[in-house]
């Protein structure tokens, strides 16, 4: 049971924190997720091109990419870039090295999607633009990419909202996003339960509000496709 005092201890401590949490969340786990997810969409992007090009050379560049990315952890990835690099005389602040941490992450896994998204589409479609004098660039840019967006758009919706959420390992190369920041008044109060838990709340909120706006934009790409 909780005594009134320590009640009004832990209320005082959550009010207190809630919004140097969500500040730290607005400043940098925000920012982080957005910068990293649009390079790592526009690299992802890139990449699933090769993969379906006739570039060979390029073709295992990619695979290899993605396969390092893929099959080796976030976490350590960050590690090798923020504590490993030193080694070799490169040094790269804490923002930056989560950056190109999270870019290359989310390049490997979002060119699958592209890729899949791509490959998805039926060969009856290139077949018929090639039927009216396209191009296999002129295809590809009108008739098969937007489709293929369609397609790509709910698993890199959600790939998005996992990378607001993966970014609390950022906390662990000293990027004083909300994780990183509930931890320092968790040092200084020493109730880690309660502020754990309104850390995950507030990240509950961030992911709500990027689940609706997923399916608002979901809704209004159909729109646009329709007309």
């Amino acid at each position: 049971m909780f005594t009134n005092e320590a009640t009004s201890r832990i209320i005082g401590i959550l009010s207190d924190s809630f919004f140097p949490i969500l500040k730290a969340g607005l400043y940098f786990t925000i920012p982080l997720s957005i910068i990293a997810f649009i390079l790592g969409t526009l690299l992802a992007f890139f990449t699933a091109i090769v993969r379906i090009s006739n570039i060979k050379p390029l073709i295992v560049l990619a695979k290899f990419y993605v396969w390092i990315f893929r099959g080796t952890p976030l976490l350590v990835q960050l590690f090798i870039l923020f504590y490993g690099l030193p080694n070799l005389g490169i040094t790269l602040n804490p923002f930056p090295a989560a950056v190109i941490g999270f870019t290359l992450n989310v390049g490997a896994y979002s060119s699958e999607i592209f890729r899949a998204s791509i490959l998805s589409i039926q060969k009856g479609q290139w077949e018929a633009a090639f039927s009216i004098g396209m191009t296999k660039s002129q295809a590809m840019r009108r008739i098969i990419l937007p489709q293929a967006m369609r397609v790509s758009l709910p698993p890199l919706g959600n790939s998005f909202i996992s990378l607001v959420k993966d970014t609390s390992l950022a906390a662990t190369i000293t990027v004083t996003e909300m994780f990183q920041k509930s931890q320092q008044i968790v040092a200084a109060t020493y109730e880690p339960l309660w502020l754990y838990v309104e850390v995950a709340f507030i990240y509950l909120i961030f992911s709500t509000v990027l689940s609706f706006g997923q399916s608002l934009l979901e809704r209004r790409y159909d729109r646009t496709v329709a007309k």
